[in-house]
């Protein structure tokens, strides 16, 4: 990318076992952007990098609440080829599956290959960090609830399942003042062939972050609704500001879990070895509106066929009571 000289790199924001993310400056706006590197070296790589660019290409219009992908260019060696960009989708991206995806030049140790993600960049870091450094706010927590329902269920109308929501891959913008959330990293996500509703389309793998997994994700038979129980788990924990700490990089995340002895046991996987399970909402606060323990039980069933799709979530959420100002009667 520095070849071309089209963007300018600041400074890492963010690294995990798949790539590296930077802050960068599009030289010739000197607008900020976010870009995403990863290295195609190993096949792993290369089915994530796709997954995030099939997901990301195959949304035919823009939400406020879901990352919005650039342009994506392909590195081999030191040439430095655009293979797609928002404003202009070709079918170029054949290339890159003929070279990554088959291995053609990403297993040339000599020539290396990465792809990089230019997206829009949000200046308030992750949901995850963001909450947990401020003082709890139901109005705000509302906010976030209903911004997060309609981005699902924008996803979900796209034929596009996310897999892997968790706090730590939502991102925050301040664009407008107000916070916005958006939803990122797509490598685990899954873009349905098949038309209508894509809570009929099945899925075999199990993916996705041990504390968020839905029940049915542990046995490897689920649909979309996997997205819904991770999105219960990521509101319950925000309402009641319920943390653990994540045993390899000992930070502290929001997620609800099950206690057995010292042990923390993922909800969902909890939720299969007990299926009668109550779960006791609230956990920690001595009350909560009857509406949101109702909505957040409905999202964490343990039978996918109990529980609410995305669709029916976004009606639900902006009827709640939580976190809206009571209006005051006149007499």
């Amino acid at each position: 990318m520095a070849e071309e000289a089209k963007y300018s790199i600041i400074r890492e924001v963010g690294r995990g076992n798949y790539g590296v993310v930077y802050e960068a400056i599009l030289n010739q706006t000197r607008s900020k952007v976010a870009v995403k590197r990863i290295h195609c070296d190993v096949p792993e790589n290369v089915e994530l990098a796709l997954q995030e660019f099939w997901a990301l290409q195959s949304i035919q219009r823009q939400h406020e609440n879901v990352i919005q992908l650039e342009e994506c260019i392909l590195q081999n060696g030191q040439v430095f080829q655009p293979i797609s960009h928002r404003y202009r989708k070709s079918d170029s991206h054949l290339l890159l599956i003929e070279t990554c995806l088959k291995g053609r030049r990403c297993m040339d140790p000599k020539s290396a290959c990465f792809l990089w993600f230019v997206m829009e960049f949000c200046d308030g870091g992750n949901m995850n960090e963001y909450l947990l450094s401020r003082s709890p706010n139901a109005q705000l927590n509302n906010s976030f609830m209903q911004q997060l329902s309609s981005a699902v269920a924008f996803l979900h109308r796209n034929q596009i399942v996310h897999r892997d929501l968790k706090s730590d891959n939502i991102l925050i913008s301040h664009r407008r003042g107000s916070p916005i959330v958006k939803v990122a990293d797509f490598g685990l996500s899954k873009v349905c062939q098949e038309k209508g509703n894509v809570n009929q389309h099945r899925f075999s793998s199990a993916c996705g972050s041990n504390f968020y997994m839905a029940p049915e994700v542990w046995e490897g038979h689920y649909t979309a609704k996997a997205d819904i129980f991770a999105l219960g788990i990521i509101f319950w924990a925000m309402v009641e500001r319920i943390t653990f700490r994540d045993g390899d990089s000992e930070k502290e995340l929001l997620g609800t879990y099950i206690c057995q002895g010292k042990e923390l046991v993922p909800l969902g996987e909890a939720l299969l070895e007990n299926p009668n399970m109550k779960l006791q909402i609230p956990l920690k606060k001595k009350s909560m509106p009857g509406d949101l323990c109702k909505l957040l039980h409905d999202m964490l069933a343990f039978n996918p066929k109990e529980r609410l799709d995305a669709f029916q979530l976004e009606v639900r959420i902006r009827q709640i009571s939580y976190g809206k100002k009571r209006q005051r009667s006149v007499s």
